[in-house]
């Protein structure tokens, strides 16, 4: 089939390399316009989407409003079908209708679980024993329409979104090519969502990294996970604010957010609700990410002090 394939990160890049592979004909790209990295001196970078089109020569474009500038642009395509992985703008109805075989989307939850924009966040969060990907057919809804293929692994829990995101990628890639031959033999079976089993999850705000330790040691290196790298689990110290980055579980008592160890050889630990955790990876204000134990070596913290007063 002709495919039109729209995506951004990584994530997506890696489900357009297997579709490039198969026998499928990718005839355009469309990805998010070009963005200055503020981590890259706000140079201009190109999204993985638009890097690998070009590599291969696929047609790439890049539109601020989809739905108000793309309808002619991708006609002119005569795709069969789109494929969305992880895109980033609101498809309306004109753009819908484009396709005589209608718009797939690679969705990194199970639905009818985890509709909306972070899913993977979120089943970290809250620590999810089986996390996995659903091929499913767009609609107007957000993550609504029918599921056409469905797979679940169980996580080492130990990944943060970045390492979870890589492991859905391949899950997705292998899903969605399944999913077009499916279609393209008319042998894809479509599944109605149970709307009484959905659940929906909200966009991350910087805010919401603010890390507290009124909860179990399980539940803080959870939040660890589910907001590294973005937008960061983060405590206000004497010394500025501090993201952290990657934690262990293990045993303490003391008051939520007590520190009950602070030296350059035994490391940062911080009393939970229940147990404790050791802090492994920072990253302080205009700084590095460093080991815990090597940030402590240049900035005390008082044992017995609590982090949130």
């Amino acid at each position: 089939m002709r495919v039109i394939f729209l995506g951004t990160p990584d994530f997506s890049a890696t489900c357009l390399e297997r579709i490039v592979a198969s026998r499928h004909q990718v005839v355009g790209v469309v990805t998010q316009p070009d963005r200055a990295n503020s981590r890259r001196g706000n140079k201009i970078v190109f999204s993985p989407v638009k890097t690998f089109a070009l590599a291969h020569d696929i047609p790439v474009f890049q539109f601020e409003h989809i739905s108000a500038e793309g309808e002619d642009a991708l006609r002119a395509l005569q795709a069969d079908i789109m494929v969305t992985a992880a895109y980033g703008q609101i498809l309306r109805q004109n753009i819908l209708d484009l396709c005589p075989k209608g718009i797939i989307n690679v969705h990194a939850s199970l639905l009818p679980k985890y509709r909306g924009s972070s899913p993977v966040q979120w089943a970290i969060i809250n620590g999810d024993r089986e996390i996995g990907v659903t091929i499913m057919q767009t609609e107007l809804g957000v993550d609504t329409g029918a599921m056409i293929k469905k797979r679940a692994f169980t996580p080492t829990g130990e990944e943060n979104v970045d390492e979870m995101m890589q492991k859905l990628s391949l899950v997705g890639a292998e899903l969605v090519v399944e999913a077009l031959d499916e279609i393209e033999s008319g042998t894809a079976v479509y599944e109605k969502q149970d709307e009484a089993q959905a659940t929906h999850c909200k966009m991350l705000r910087k805010e919401d990294g603010r890390l507290t330790f009124d909860k179990s040691a399980l539940a803080v290196k959870n939040f660890v996970r589910g907001m590294t790298p973005w937008p960061s689990a983060y405590i206000d110290t004497p010394h500025g604010t501090i993201k952290v980055l990657r934690v262990r579980e293990m045993e303490g008592a003391g008051v939520p957010g007590q520190i009950l160890c602070a030296d350059g050889k035994r490391g940062l630990i911080v009393a939970c609700s229940t147990g404790a955790v050791e802090i492994l990876r920072v990253k302080a204000d205009n700084g590095k990410e460093m080991d815990a134990k090597a940030y402590l070596l240049g900035h005390s913290f008082t044992v017995g002090g609590v982090f949130g007063e």
